[in-house]
């Protein structure tokens, strides 16, 4: 239970940046047990590879502040976040077990599928809410919502790996959060169409 729990938390991370939690696994399967690598991710922790990650995140937190280009930059993230979110729930043995059986050892596409779903969940609620905030906001609440997107990165990744308990509590936050999100977002569209239909002619 508790790797999967673990495997959700990071893929749920991965969905707001793909490569912190990808940098944190790498990180904490070299200092500690809390993360042990299945075979075939060994490159996880390869510090060569996470010297890679670093420098990927770094041009992520600049560019997804940055109004307009945080947009661009979210179009290109679609297809990176769910792949994050696929590796780190595979690279934490999560698919092993979370039915207590060899079936999804034996069928790691599983994995792959379960981690992806999330984190494009999460990107798609981040990549839709973004243009929202930049017009309200004139673009001052890009680079906010972005750090702040980044903390809660950085915290469910952490949180996923030395308290996974905890992730369920951060996944019913976001879950509420998505709610308020989704009803915000289809009030800003309608205030828009109403706005278009009362200045047409």
């Amino acid at each position: 239970m508790f790797a999967a729990l673990t495997g959700l938390g990071l893929s749920t991370a991965a969905g707001l940046n793909a490569y912190i939690p990808l940098l944190v696994v790498g990180i904490v399967a070299n200092f500690t047990d809390k993360v042990k690598l299945p075979d075939g991710y060994a490159w996880l922790s390869n510090w060569g590879v996470l010297a890679i990650i670093a420098v990927l995140l770094v041009a992520e937190m600049v560019l997804d502040k940055v109004p307009a280009v945080d947009s661009i930059n979210d179009a290109i993230q679609t297809a990176v976040r769910p792949a994050a979110g696929g590796v780190v729930f595979s690279a934490t043995n999560a698919a092993a077990e979370l039915d207590h059986s060899t079936w999804m050892t034996e069928h790691p596409w599983a994995g792959w599928l379960l981690g992806i779903l999330v984190a494009l969940a999460v990107h798609a609620l981040k990549a839709t809410a973004r243009p929202m905030i930049n017009v309200g906001t004139g673009g001052v609440g890009a680079p906010v919502a972005s750090t702040v997107e980044d903390v809660g990165s950085l915290g469910m990744s952490l949180i996923a790996v030395f308290l996974p308990l905890l992730v369920i509590v951060a996944l019913l936050a976001l879950a509420l959060l998505a709610w308020w999100t989704i009803r915000r977002v289809r009030r800003y569209r309608a205030a828009r169409r109403a706005k278009r239909t009362s200045g047409s002619p």
